[in-house]
């Protein structure tokens, strides 16, 4: 009897053993393994998640210029991939079983149980082919996307695109996943977060064939997707749209700013591009042939384009010779066809009447009298890094050597050297102010960005004070825009010392010598200053800035020309142009048709 007994205790044991296996497997399987768990849930549903509409974009008078128009993007869960016509998707959507199985390993390496890309923006009508088809291809599903539409073939470095984000910014940003378009640049990109809106998400019933049964308790447990908030911008797309008409066949830039309130009018950097080729299908492919013209559309010279501001900086150093009570209005300096700084080494200057005042000097644009003036600002200082010193705190009130701190992403400080950089170029006690005198005639170790040159104008106009250039003036939802550019920012220099200065810009297009006279214009009063900037590799470059009228400004712009010659060859006219667009002025069409027809490419 014991030993029947112990026998049904050992068979009760291995019973309840064999039991308690089971039953740890059913856990592992059903509660502990994401695997299963996610395997057993996709039977029954499908999480598809719901694009928002991006947010539009407006210029300055409400005109659309950037919305959307709807596509489609084929998704995939590797894992479900199974028993289907491999080739049959393949003619459908019209890509090679190469493509396809590599496309399978991409999605595949990223998860195999999350959805991802595996081919974008499905025309219309092979979504519609593929829609009915679906349940052929286990696996598969589209995704309801929405492409960026461009109403201008213009302001493509203003506007920005979209780009697919990279592994780094799906690990930074949780919003994203692989395959997501992001903004890149401009608009788009410096203002993504206001964009982008607000993902959704919906649940369908799906059965083994992932064929859709219908919403999951009727959507309740759905939510909806939140649209991009609107932008208006600062951008008057009939001005930007004539200022990159001008620019055809050159390279270069052109910045025009309202003073009044540092929004930007246009921002041009040529040679450009529609920006309409990098919202397709074929984005890859066009940014690829952008990135290898030799002429570089993509480099946007108005933000990042490093020049030396040549002749239009005299107007800086004869403002802090102002300020430094070294020169005034009647200050009188010679010029014996230049300035000899050492004994022996001359800065060379154009033929004028030897002796003038300020206002005459910029007028004309005489070298002796500001490297004269320069130097006799540095000898007020004890010594050279004293004197250095003060200057460039000066010149970095006008934003000059700094990061603008705009609403762009991209961008460039310039170069304005501090005064350890000439100590360890040529000694701490070797170097003064003839050392440097290049940089009397912003030339040298300076150099400057086109929007910098464009707010400097802007400060001009305004007397003394600017606000931070920016792009954009309203936001969907938002009672104004950043503080820092509603924060008007002054400089070192007092407000009556600009009126001097004014008055010679004044006479560079009035005055019959001043050297930006063949602009001149009877209906409108323009303020500017030439410049020609020394090119050691070809044809100098031309330089303008100019604000308009002289009283309550409405527009400062900076234009510059590579290969372009003299000031007032091709930078004046094209700054003229842009002026009387904007003031809504008859545009002078002797001008206009030089510009136009003018083509500098072939001269670099």
């Amino acid at each position: 009897m014991n030993k029947y007994k112990k026998r049904s205790s050992i068979v009760l044991a291995i019973f309840t053993l064999v039991s308690l296996i089971f039953i740890l497997q059913l856990f592992r399987i059903q509660i502990v393994n994401d695997k299963y768990k996610f395997s057993a849930k996709n039977n029954a549903f499908r999480y598809d998640i719901l694009n928002p509409v991006r947010g539009l974009i407006f210029d300055r008078d409400s005109n659309l210029i950037v919305s959307n128009s709807p596509s489609y993007n084929l998704m995939v869960i590797p894992r479900e991939t199974k028993n289907m016509d491999t080739l049959n998707l393949c003619k459908m959507i019209d890509i090679s079983l190469e493509d396809f199985r590599k496309k399978i390993g991409d999605a595949s390496n990223y998860s195999k149980y999350k959805e991802s890309v595996f081919q974008k923006q499905i025309n219309l009508i092979q979504a519609s082919e593929l829609q009915e088809k679906l349940f052929q291809f286990p696996g598969f599903f589209l995704q309801t996307i929405n492409i960026r539409k461009y109403a201008t073939n213009s302001g493509a470095h203003l506007l920005g695109y979209l780009g697919e984000v990279n592994t780094q910014k799906v690990k930074e940003d949780n919003y994203y996943n692989n395959g997501d378009l992001a903004g890149m640049q401009g608009i788009e990109g410096g203002y993504e977060k206001e964009l982008r809106g607000h993902k959704g998400m919906g649940i369908t019933l799906v059965d083994v064939h992932n064929r859709k049964q219908g919403k999951f308790n009727e959507g309740k447990f759905d939510t909806l997707p939140k649209r991009g908030n609107t932008i208006i911008s600062t951008i008057d797309i009939r001005l930007q749209e004539y200022g990159e008409e001008l620019m055809q066949n050159k390279i270069g830039a052109i910045v025009a700013i309202e003073p009044s309130s540092g929004e930007i009018l246009s921002l041009i950097s040529a040679p450009t591009y529609n920006p309409n080729i990098l919202s397709g299908r074929s984005r890859s492919n066009e940014y690829n042939k952008l990135v290898k013209n030799k002429n570089k559309p993509l480099f946007n010279r108005a933000l990042t384009g490093l020049y030396q501001p040549a002749s239009t900086f005299k107007i800086l150093n004869g403002l802090i010779a102002l300020e430094e009570n070294i020169i005034t209005r009647n200050t009188r300096y010679a010029c014996l066809d230049g300035f000899e700084y050492e004994k022996g080494k001359k800065v060379g200057c154009h033929p004028h009447e030897k002796n003038t005042k300020l206002n005459k000097a910029i007028e004309i644009s005489c070298n002796a009298y500001f490297c004269k003036a320069f130097t006799e600002t540095f000898k007020k200082f004890n010594n050279s890094q004293e004197a250095f010193d003060n200057w460039r705190n000066h010149l970095s009130s006008f934003g000059i050597g700094q990061w603008m701190n705009n609403d762009f992403v991209n961008g460039a400080k310039g170069m304005l050297p501090e005064k350890e950089y000439f100590d360890k170029y040529y000694g701490r006690k070797y170097w003064n102010a003839s050392t440097i005198i290049s940089m009397a005639i912003g030339q040298g170790e300076l150099l400057l960005t086109p929007i910098q040159m464009a707010n400097i104008t802007s400060i001009i106009a305004n007397r003394g004070y600017y606000y931070t250039p920016h792009i954009v003036r309203n936001i969907e939802k938002q009672e104004k825009i950043d503080s820092l550019f509603r924060k008007k920012k002054y400089t070192t220099i007092s407000k009556e010392n600009f009126e001097i200065i004014i008055e010679g810009m004044e006479q560079v297009v009035e005055s019959p010598k001043g050297t930006a006279h063949n602009i001149f214009n009877k209906n409108i009063t323009i303020c500017g200053k030439t410049g020609t900037a020394q090119n050691p590799h070809g044809e100098d470059h031309s330089v303008f800035i100019a604000f308009a009228p002289k009283k309550n400004p409405k527009i400062a712009i900076a234009v510059y020309i590579e290969n372009g010659g003299w000031g007032s060859e091709w930078a004046a006219p094209i700054s003229s142009l842009m002026i009387e667009k904007y003031l809504n002025l008859e545009t002078n069409k002797i001008l206009e048709n030089f510009i136009l027809s003018g083509n500098l490419i072939t001269k670099k």
